[in-house]
Order: structure tokens, then sequence, then C-alpha cells
């Protein structure tokens, strides 16, 4: 097996062992990306001479027996939302086309402290908005399983990078299920933290309620190790708590008995793939057996969700892109007057899902009456999950409603592209932590995703689960042919 392909825990050990240079990892990971990028585009931005630079630098404390980090030397990819110092930071949109970081994010100065090294920055749906990576100004992101088929999105090029082994470990940011949905949908592992638990600071924001970062990593392993790196309160995030981060690993263990996991009712909907909830049952069948006591439950205004979502996303979006008007920093439309500069900057510089959610959040606030509806129906989702918390440890439900369907298929009709949330934004309106894990294929080989929920700081119960789990199935270690045929 090449270094490129094997896990981050794996590369740590050849690390530690000094069997392997972080250097010949990093170039081994270059290499792949040489040979399959352009079947796949999930990079925008690449800095291999900047990280080939921190490997030697990695390399070099090694040799002087200096304490390194679990991670350090680690190679990593980081979704083109989160700022680097330097960097070029995009958002996938022709208005930062040109904008480079004057300074790093939070979870970024945490992934130097710790050594890891950086990649370059993934596509995305334009500034997160879109559930396929087909929203991105530059280019469209493949699947790695079917090149035909979109990787999920937003954060779809960090999907496609770990599937494709161009990449070891992968940050993205989830407003409604952009970690886990492509997750799902590339047959990796996507965390989405509590609300809170990782810091937004140097996130542009989508939508500023519901945004949160995570790792998206080939095991589940490799995520617990993420998160020990990158939770933690941060003051200069007014939205951070400061609450407890325990060691996420010693949650790694295989066993689930006694664990009370709930399977609501609410998510086996009509219109799912039939492959899919075959899957997501059979899993379930599995905890079942390894002793977890499972029980039906119900989360009555799961259907109002995504309608909810819709209104809040919208709104916090007109809000938090109205200062890309030309006037401070990224793309300025020529024009004789400041007005007809405001409208032709964002009129140029948006794509059309932007300028949609634009719209409709400003339409939304003008009628303030929606958005209060809104907020109160996503307390009442919220009281769902709290209900059902109190009797249960977590809750399993499938993460996609189907596999990864065909780029294009559903560009006509931007309603529709909204479905493949469905199972995932109730979790962002509640600011509950969640998983996705491969649990299976369809017989068209693409992967699907087991979605496990927890109440808020759980993290450790859900990695607990998934690691049982992943521990008692092989749907991690598969590989897309594209892998194969190099």
């Amino acid at each position: 097996m090449k270094l490129n392909e094997l896990t981050a825990h794996e590369i740590r050990e050849l690390i530690r062992k000094g069997e392997v240079s972080s250097e010949e990892v990093t170039k081994s990971v270059f290499e792949r990306i040489e040979k399959v990028e352009k079947k796949i585009n999930s990079f925008v931005t690449l800095t291999k001479e900047e990280a080939l630079r921190e490997a030697r630098s990695v390399d070099e404390k090694i040799r002087k027996k200096k304490k390194i980090s679990p991670l350090a030397g680690v190679p990593i990819a980081i979704k083109d939302n989160m700022c680097i110092d330097g960097v070029l930071t995009t958002c996938s949109s022709k208005i930062l086309e040109n904008f480079r970081s004057p300074y790093d994010a939070t979870v970024i100065k945490r992934l130097k402290a710790n050594d890891l090294v950086f990649i370059g920055k993934t596509n995305m749906d334009e500034f997160a908005m879109g559930s396929s990576t087909e929203n991105s100004a530059f280019e469209i992101t493949h699947n790695p399983w079917d090149l035909e088929a979109i990787p999920g999105g937003s954060s779809g090029g960090s999907a496609a990078t770990i599937a494709s082994d161009e990449a070891i470990l992968a940050l993205g940011s989830d407003t409604g299920g952009s970690i886990r949905q492509p997750a799902s949908l590339c047959g990796v592992v996507g965390l989405k933290p509590t609300y809170g638990r990782v810091s937004r600071y140097g996130l542009i924001a989508f939508a500023s309620s519901l945004d949160q970062i995570g790792p998206i990593t080939k095991d589940v392993r490799d995520s617990a190790l993420l998160m020990n790196v990158i939770s933690g309160y941060d003051e200069r995030d007014s939205t951070s708590c400061n609450y407890p981060v325990p060691d996420y690993t010693e949650s790694l263990i295989s066993d689930v008995k006694g664990v009370k996991i709930g399977v609501p009712k609410e998510y086996f909907v009509k219109g799912m793939d039939e492959e899919v909830e075959k899957s997501v049952k059979d899993a379930i069948g599995l905890l079942e057996k390894l002793g977890a006591k499972v029980e039906e439950v119900f989360l009555p205004h799961t259907e109002y969700a995504l309608a909810t979502y819709c209104l809040i996303v919208s709104t916090e979006a007109s809000t938090d892109l109205a200062y890309y008007d030309g006037v401070g920093y990224g793309y300025r439309a020529q024009s004789r007057n400041l007005d007809e500069m405001y409208q032709n900057t964002r009129e140029k510089g948006f794509g059309d899902e932007v300028k949609r959610r634009i719209m409709l959040g400003t339409y939304v606030f003008s009628h303030y009456d929606y958005y209060l509806k809104a907020q109160k129906v996503r307390t009442l989702v919220k009281e769902d999950f709290d209900k059902v918390f109190e009797k249960c440890d977590c809750l399993i439900t499938p993460t996609s409603p189907t596999p990864a369907f065909k780029i294009g298929e559903k560009m006509d009709d931007p309603l529709r592209m909204y479905f493949p949330d469905i199972f995932t934004v109730p979790a962002n309106l509640a600011g509950i932590p969640g998983i996705s894990i491969p649990c299976g294929f369809t017989k068209k080989g693409l992967p699907v995703g087991l979605q496990i929920l927890a109440k808020p700081f759980a993290e450790e119960t859900i990695l607990r689960v998934a690691y049982s789990y992943e521990q008692n199935t092989g749907w991690h270690r598969r590989r897309p042919a594209i892998c194969d045929s190099q």
C-alpha cells in the first residue's frame, strides 16, 4: 500500500518509529494529486512548495529528537472558506477570486501548532451554498466512485480528496449537512461537532448561527485525533463554548452493549432510495446484535425542519454577504458611480445560487414575522431532540436519502437540490453533533452513509458507536476504482 493510501494514525506510527519521513508522505500525496486531480477537480489551490517546506521542518524536529504532536507531519486539505495567512481564500467565488487572507483562522493556528502539513484549499459550492459542489465558480468536483456523479456539497472537494487518497486528512464546514452529506456520498467519515465546540473565527460565514467546522477522514480514529487538535474555547469567537475538551481517542471502544439507540420514524420517508434504506436498517440490525438497545422514537417537527432551515439560512446569508460590495476587498466592477459599482460588483461577482439565497433572505427579512416564526419552529425541533435524548444515548438515521446523483441532473430545479439535506439540517438547527460513516454500497457501487446523532457535547458517544460499527464491518476500507486504476 502506498503512503497516500494510509490513515493518519498509521502514518503517525511510521513517522514516530522513523520508518518514513513527513516529506516522503507529502511527496506521495502530491504524486497522487498529479495522477488523478484532472479527473476529480478536488482542489482550487495547491501549496506544494510550502507543504514540502513544512514537512522538512517536521522531519528536522524529529532528527533533533524534539517533542512532536500525534499528527505532526500529516498532510491535510482545507476547505476554501477557512483563512490561511497569505494563501488564496476564495470560497469558490469570483468575488473573492484574488483574495489572500492576512491572518489564520483559529483552526489553522491550532493545526500549525501541531505541525500538520497544508497541501491546499479544496473546491466547494460558492460560499458553501449547495449540496453538490456544482455551484463553484471555478470547476465542478467529481465523485471518485463515479466520475459522472456529484461528490455532495458543499464540502465536496474535501470529501473527494479523502476518497481519492489525494489527502490524508481534510477539514470541511457544515451549515446544513455540508460535512456529513458529501462524506456519505463519497464513502468517508465526516463529523459535525456541537455548535460552539470548534471555533469559527476565520471561517468565512454562510449562516452564522448554523456554521460549524469539522473533520473529514478515512476512518473514525482519524476523526477523533483531528477533533483533539481543533476543539476548544476561543475568546475571539463569541459563539465558542468554554466547555472541557476530552481526549476523543479514549471513546474509541468497540463495545455498544447497553447503548440506547433511537431510530426516528420521520427519517424514513417517501422518495428515499430503497438500497439506502436497506443498508441503514442492516446497520441498525448489526448494532443491535452487538448489544445495543434499539427502539423507535418520534421527532414530530422534523417535517418542518427543511423549510425552517431555508428561511433562516437565507436570511443570515443575506446579512453575512452584505459587505461584499467592491469597497473593502475582493472583486470590484468598473462602474461610473457608487450605486452602479455596488450593483455590478454583486451581479457579476456572485453566482446564481448565491443570488437566489440573498434575494430570498432579503425578502424574508422584509417580512420579519416569517423569520420569527422560523426561529420558533427551530426551538420546537431542538425540543424534540431534547426529549428523545432523555431516554436515548444517540439516534441513527440515513445521512442522505439517496446515493450520489449525476452531475447536472438537478441543476435546473433549485428546490430539488435541497432534498439531499433533509436528514442533516435538523442537527444544525438544534446545534447537536453528528457523524456520517460508510454503511454499504448500492448495486451500482455508490457509497451509502449512516448518520449518528447525540445530545450537545456528546461527541464521545457518537465516536464510540461509529467506531464499534466500523470495527465490525469493512466498508471504510473499500477504495474507488479510480484508485485501483492508477
